[in-house]
């Protein structure tokens, strides 16, 4: 579909066939956290650094999306729960594909919890929602967590695997999925999933090595390239971790190399 294949050109690199993307939508989970406060400011930050999208939701994209007049990709969360409810891992949808399109976004992403007591609501949503942005030529981004009473490990190469795949089965063009340590056990999920894989940031590492080790793996083993949130936005320069990670991902640039880029003034 011409339409779909058009917005997806919007969020990923046409030449690497990649993407960074950096997901700000923490504010209905956590709050306003530190690096998101002033929304517009840090849009403009990553756009800056040359991401190819960001990840809102419909309530900031008046106020956020591409205020300083700088060019990034839009996508729309549809999924919401917050640290406050009796059962975070439990998402539900707060936004529509009819929605995000009259909001000019170019793609749409949807949380689903693999293993939570709430599972078959969500894979219930994500099919549905599948179906919608296929009518509508929209995008999908499918993030595919493991959490629950079974999850031993949800970094484990086993469950984060299985996970990609039903994003992919159920419908989702692009998954984003943890890291799993290493190239070679990602490189499982990479080729378990017929639909590019990024890799999803985390919690907020202590150091510009760790995240960037991070990148490196996923690439190795074939990854799309990374979704990544606070280490991005909460970083004291988060312009310059935005573009060593983009160097990386798109330009191929060295871990080294990337880190340089950052100690530079």
């Amino acid at each position: 579909m011409i339409g779909k294949q058009i917005r997806l050109e919007r969020i990923m690199n046409r030449n690497s066939k990649r993407t960074v993307i950096v997901p700000m939508d923490h504010g209905i989970t956590l709050g306003p956290i530190r690096g998101i406060i002033n929304i517009k400011k840090s849009v403009d930050a990553v756009a800056a650094g040359k991401a190819n999208a960001i990840i809102i939701h419909k309530g900031v994209v008046e106020s956020g999306h591409r205020g300083g007049g700088t060019d990034v990709g839009l996508i729309i969360h549809l999924s919401a729960s917050t640290i406050l409810s009796p059962d975070p891992n439990a998402k539900v949808l707060v936004c529509t594909v009819e929605e995000s399109i009259r909001y000019g976004a170019d793609a749409i992403s949807i949380h689903i919890n693999i293993g939570s007591d709430d599972e078959k609501s969500m894979l219930k949503d994500l099919g549905n929602t599948a179906k919608k942005a296929q009518d509508w030529g929209m995008p999908l981004i499918a993030m595919m967590y493991t959490r629950g009473e079974k999850i031993k490990n949800e970094y484990a190469p086993s469950v984060v695997k299985h996970a990609a795949r039903i994003g992919a089965e159920l419908g989702a063009d692009i998954v984003k999925v943890a890291y799993t340590g290493s190239a070679e056990s990602f490189s499982e999920v990479v080729e378990g999933c017929f639909v590019p894989v990024v890799i999803a940031g985390g919690e907020k590492m202590e150091t510009d090595r760790q995240v960037l080790e991070m990148v490196q793996g996923s690439l190795d083993a074939g990854g799309a390239g990374a979704s990544i949130g606070r280490n991005a936005f909460q970083h004291p320069k988060p312009e310059k971790i935005v573009r060593a990670i983009t160097n990386m991902v798109h330009e191929g640039w060295a871990l080294e190399e990337a880190l340089k880029l950052l100690e530079e003034n």
